[in-house]
């Protein structure tokens, strides 16, 4: 049955590229093309007498040397310069519209965004998971597979590639997809920019950016920033503070080489209003799920990253990179555990409290042309983290909640991988080109528990896990504006500690029966990129074994168990062009169809997930259309509306967030004189005041699963730049 329907979904999906491929190649491909955000022109170098030269615009994504349309696989670029008339604080600000993609801002600076791609990583209640996330090629996600958009600076930021599909396997474990942010380097005079931006609810941030460029080879170029954050938050019980600084020097040395340094510095303290029941969203959705507040949820971050990447040419065939990082993260959570559900020796608590240093370093080496037209790199890949968790009760001696009491848990976890790793291109004919990648992950856990007591048994163990993941790609180029592509991979991604941290039966010890996951990905694709604007299109299945799926959340504590089968398979497209002059437009659509694709059996019958089931958390389609006027200097304008189908709260499918549309609009102004930059603006969101879900909690145990999104808002901004 399951050959059948997959049979049904790709019959057309492929008849609908295959028309659309064919409008796209009989467009003409006379005047120029200039395109801007997610897709971007190439040099056309194999026809310069009948077409135009066009910027080459290569793409990191994939770790190879070639540009956008040659690449094989679904990959976006995003330009922060033309998403700077917003606040600058949440990714949903700049990745709007990217095809896949689900990104959610969950109103709550407790827990993070709320980020997927096709499915992976919507189970997560906080952070993110599933996805990989690189700030300059230094990982935002820690070795365990969690990972948190907090410490992204945009003030910073130069642009993002976005990486779906079957290459992200590349990346190893917890690859559902990858998201690389690159931060501006140094350029030109010294200068400073200083800003504020303010918005509805009492939000304000407040930043200043200091850069400079090197003057001879060998010195460096500098970007450093900092910025304030705060809110009273547009819920009861949300308000927050953010304090986040990046400093990037780069040196351009003599011999050909380049070095980045980064160093990276969060701090947090943020309310959490919780999730809502459906009747009290509709009753009143600013309150907090406890309207006396008693236990005064809440969460601080305290979190310092630094690392290094050097890049050096040995000849003209060969080139080596190496990176290394290191960090410190600090987390102290309050959940508002009742204090009876305490009582259980085996209980761990209503305080999270952790210290966790963790650290890499990849080493790869490149030889271009060893043998006509190929590119080979081959690497390895070594991280590790240690962590110090303590648990402890939410309440003290005298009754008072929200304070923390006595220790129930302690332990120390360590996690630590490597990950060999081959990747090869052959250029076997003029138009065709294969890519293949190989790589070995494992995944090694132990931990060491030292809170024994009467009641509460030792609950020391470990466990490893390893999975072998080949990834290839055949490329077509059918035209010099249109090319073809298909992917396989296998996928691999472990459970997070904070998923193995509660067994779904018992209340305390690491749950080592959870299980990671493996899937197979196929993805078949279509790129153009002529006078009628830049096009893609994509149609994918994953096919996931033993999938890692929320087993409930009760209280803010969050089990996790193993799924038989998944089953994810959609289409994506994208569009966007230049229409006159500076304005351009963009327009994205994504189907995605998530199930279990096999009961989850229960000893109650009422609550065994039927095969059939969509995963919760997941939105089936999705849209998205902006125009925007946006000249280097003077009057700019944009708007943009978006839209998310229903999303299912639970695995049972017993309620759902409702679908909604929501609109943007947005204006501001750029003045240059010499040495001096003024830019202003003001935008308006959810312009119709549209009364919807921002995000759901997953498989909440309280039914408290909706997290509601703010109504119509504002926010406007001035900076001031300064060149020396």
């Amino acid at each position: 049955m399951q050959s059948i329907s997959n049979v049904h979904f790709f019959k057309p999906s492929v008849l609908c590229i295959a028309i659309l491929l064919c409008q796209q190649g009989y467009a003409q491909t006379e005047g120029s093309v200039s395109v801007t955000e997610v897709d971007h022109s190439i040099e056309n170098n194999k026809n310069t007498e009948k077409f135009e030269k066009l910027p080459n615009i290569t793409i990191q994504a994939i770790r190879s040397d070639t540009a956008w349309l040659d690449t094989p696989a679904s990959v976006y670029r995003i330009e922060q310069k033309d998403h700077q008339n917003n606040l600058g604080v949440n990714l949903t600000e700049t990745l709007s519209g990217v095809p896949g993609l689900q990104l959610n801002n969950r109103e709550n600076y407790a827990q993070d965004l709320q980020l997927s791609m096709r499915g992976f990583g919507a189970r997560s209640t906080f952070g993110v998971r599933g996805v990989r996330l690189y700030v300059d090629g230094i990982p935002a996600t820690m070795p365990d597979g969690q990972g948190q958009t907090s410490n992204i600076d945009l003030v910073s930021l130069d642009h993002i590639e976005v990486l779906g599909g079957p290459f992200s396997a590349l990346y190893g474990n917890s690859s559902g997809g990858t998201i690389l942010t690159t931060t501006k380097e140094g350029q030109g005079k010294d200068s400073v920019e200083v800003g504020y931006a303010g918005g509805s609810h009492n939000k304000g941030r407040a930043d200043i950016i200091l850069q400079g460029g090197a003057d001879h080879a060998n010195e460096p170029s500098y970007v450093v920033s900092s910025s304030y954050f705060d809110t009273d938050g547009y819920r009861d019980h949300s308000a927050a503070k953010k304090v986040l600084s990046n400093a990037k020097l780069t040196w351009s040395l003599d011999d050909g080489s380049k070095i980045n340094w980064l160093l990276n510095h969060v701090d947090i303290n943020a309310d959490d209003p919780q999730g809502l029941s459906r009747a009290q969203w509709k009753a009143d959705p600013k309150q907090v799920n406890d309207a006396k507040n008693q236990y005064d949820v809440r969460k601080e971050i305290n979190q310092t990253q630094t690392g290094l990447n050097w890049l050096k040419p040995l000849n003209d065939r060969h080139e080596i990179y190496s990176m290394i990082y290191a960090g410190h993260r600090e987390v102290t959570q309050y959940q508002s555990i009742p204090k009876a559900a305490q009582n259980n020796a085996r209980h761990a608590g209503g305080v999270i409290d952790f210290e966790r240093d963790f650290y890499g370093v990849d080493l790869r080496w490149t030889g271009k042309d060893l043998l006509p037209n190929t590119r080979v790199s081959a690497g390895l890949a070594y991280d590790a983290m240690n962590e110090d968790r303590q648990g402890y009760e939410n309440f003290d001696a005298n009754n008072n909640f929200g304070v923390k009491g006595n220790l129930r848990r302690d332990e120390k976890n360590t996690l630590w991988n490597l990950d060999p790793y081959l990747q090869a291109s052959w250029s076997f004919l003029p138009t065709w080109r294969i890519d293949t990648g190989l790589r070995y992950s494992n995944v090694h856990y132990e931990s060491e528990d030292h809170y024994i007591t009467t009641g509460n048994d030792n609950d020391s163990g470990k466990t490893d896990y390893n999975k072998v993941l080949p990834s290839a790609a055949l490329t077509w180029e059918m035209t010099p504006q249109v090319s073809s592509y298909i992917s396989y991979s296998k996928g691999f991604e472990t459970p997070t500690f904070t998923e193995m941290a509660y067994p779904t039966v018992g209340t305390s010890g690491i749950n080592f029966a959870l299980k990671p996951s493996s899937s197979d990905n196929y993805e078949l694709g279509v790129k153009s990129q002529n006078r009628l604007g830049n096009f893609t299109a994509a149609i994918f299945q994953s096919n996931t074994n033993d999938d890692i799926v929320s087993a409930g959340s009760v209280d803010g504590r969050a089990t996790f168990q193993n799924a038989d089968k998944t089953l994810r398979q959609g289409v994506e497209l994208s569009w966007n062009k230049k229409l006159w002059r500076e304005l351009s437009t963009q327009a994205s659509y994504s189907y995605l169809d998530a199930t279990f694709d096999a009961d989850i059996t229960n000893t109650d019958p009422a609550k065994i997930v039927q095969r059939g089931n969509a995963i919760p958390g997941v939105a089936k389609n999705q849209a998205y259309l902006s125009l925007g006027w946006q000249p280097e200097t003077g009057f700019n304008a944009g708007v943009d509306v978006r839209y998310m189908d229903k999303i299912y709260v639970d695995d049972l499918n017993t309620d759902t967030a409702p679908s909604y549309t929501v609109t943007s609009a947005n204006i501001g102004y750029i003045w240059k004189n010499n040495d001096w930059k003024i830019r202003s603006y003001a935008r308006v969101d959810n312009l119709f005041d549209e009364d919807y879900i921002g995000s759901v909690i997953v498989n909440d145990g309280n039914g408290r699963f909706f997290e509601p999104a703010d109504g119509i808002n504002w926010s406007a901004g001035l900076s001031i730049t300064k060149q020396f």
